[in-house]
């Protein structure tokens, strides 16, 4: 398929920005990307779908997410979060059932998919909620995912405290964490012609014993298995590592967890020296804006991370932290954010905002050589903004109007492999309706099994 007549930010080593480009794509890749004459001329014969008035981009890399916490959506705004975790999330989540955790998976696709992600990794999916029914919902969807399987042996959060106890219905031992990811990685790595990566989702520090951690880091470096772990998120996440008299990255490596193989994800609360270990190690870090600051974490030292060298990537958490799973909302957060913080408009300019969500993606997932940028032998995997609208016109740099105008829901196509999983803004390879109908219920119901219905909806009176 040739796709002509749009704008096209390719995020090649050379940036380049084509006016009037066109992209042709065969058997799952880019074969061809230019001006729109040159490519007609080359093959005159080719089935065109014309672009015209639109921008394409590399598709969406949301480097975090939680997808079955889709399903309880909105059920603990307004929390700090150690509250969040363990008096809402973690008894919401303990009541799962394995089609609760199916369902979830098709309803976070759906929505990454309609706003123009095309790959996205896992954090951490729990046992009882079925990770064979997130697998399915990525083949059958057409995504592409990084699946973290959860690593755990310990249910508390950062600490001894009875306070911060996981609920019983998500606790796991070594076998059934690290075994399980162990056996998903061994049936699933590899298969949806190429599209799903299982990888360790290893529990924040103090979740986890110093011994799984070490064979687990041992295991990826034999196995070629990615990590992807929660760290120093919270400032409850810095006492438990001075409890152990480290820092956050001291701590790390003395379990052996920093490298090119493990995305760790927040960093909000990283000294300098944390922060020259992640570059000498090679160790890519995820910045959540929209997370940190709904939980009131704190702000992530994202321009300090990127003059180091640290590749960074963004993410949206999870759907009770942000609440959307709408990589264009937060590239535009990223992209305002660090310009208060540090007093300095010119900190975190939108075209580094962008490299965040698509080719530093890439690279901390291990797929830059695959996706990230639109260049000739790369997967073709792309997403269509249709700037035919008000709130998008007019623009003047596709890049800014993208980062701080458009939406998720400006997002017309979205091309993975080559094949259209959305056109004309609707889904192809799902039933949005049914998917969204059996959410609604499913969550109610899961609210009901944990005993919260008292205590999720609305303050003000509803009659």
């Amino acid at each position: 398929m040739l796709y002509t007549n749009a704008t096209i930010i390719t995020l090649n080593p050379n940036r380049d920005i084509i006016t009037n480009g066109a992209l042709l794509t065969r058997n799952q890749k880019i074969t061809a990307i230019g001006k729109t004459p040159d490519l007609l001329a080359l093959y005159p014969n080719e089935p065109a779908t014309d672009l015209t008035d639109r921008i394409i981009i590399p598709g969406l890399i949301n480097t975090h997410m939680h997808t079955a916490q889709t399903l309880i959506r909105g059920a603990a705004d307004d929390l700090e979060l150690v509250s969040w975790l363990c008096e809402r999330i973690w008894p919401l989540q303990g009541n799962f059932t394995v089609e609760d955790g199916y369902c979830a998976a098709r309803l976070s696709i759906a929505e990454m998919l309609k706003s123009g992600t095309t790959c996205f990794l896992e954090s951490m999916f729990a046992d009882r909620y079925g990770f064979e029914g997130l697998c399915r919902a990525v083949e059958e969807s057409g995504i592409r995912g990084c699946l973290g399987k959860i690593v755990m042996d310990r249910g508390r959060y950062a600490g001894d405290d009875e306070r911060w106890a996981m609920h019983e219905g998500l606790v796991e031992d070594r076998e059934m964490s690290l075994g399980g990811a162990l056996r998903m990685h061994e049936e699933w790595d590899g298969k949806a012609e190429g599209r799903i990566r299982v990888w360790f989702g290893a529990r924040t520090p103090g979740g986890v014993s110093e011994a799984l951690y070490k064979e687990m880091t041992s295991l990826s470096q034999t196995r070629k298995i990615p990590i992807t772990m929660h760290c120093a998120e919270a400032p409850a996440d810095l006492t438990f590592f001075a409890s152990q008299s480290h820092t956050p990255m001291s701590y790390c490596d003395s379990v052996d967890l920093l490298g090119p193989n493990t995305v760790l994800v927040h960093m909000v609360h990283l000294s300098p020296a944390d922060i020259a270990r992640l570059a000498e190690t090679g160790t890519h870090v995820v910045h959540c804006p929209s997370s940190n600051t709904k939980l009131a974490s704190g702000v992530c030292k994202l321009p300090d991370l990127l003059a180091a060298g640290v590749n960074t990537a963004l993410g949206t958490d999870g759907a009770p932290c942000n609440n959307t799973c709408d990589m264009l909302q937060e590239m535009r957060l990223a992209g305002i954010l660090h310009k208060v913080s540090t007093m300095d408009p010119t900190a975190v300019p939108a075209e580094t905002v962008l490299e965040l969500a698509t080719i530093n993606g890439a690279k901390a997932l291990g797929l830059e050589a695959e996706i990230g940028s639109l260049e000739v032998g790369k997967k073709a995997d792309f997403a269509v903004v249709d700037m035919r609208r008000c709130h998008l016109q007019p623009w003047h740099s596709p890049v800014s109007a993208l980062v701080y105008s458009a939406t998720g829901r400006d997002v017309e196509m979205v091309v993975v492999d080559g094949r259209e999983v959305v056109r004309g803004g609707e889904l192809v390879t799902l039933d949005e309706e049914a998917v969204w109908k059996e959410a609604a219920w499913r969550s109610k119901e899961v609210v009901a099994r944990a005993g919260l219905t008292g205590e999720v909806g609305a303050r003000w009176p509803v009659v």
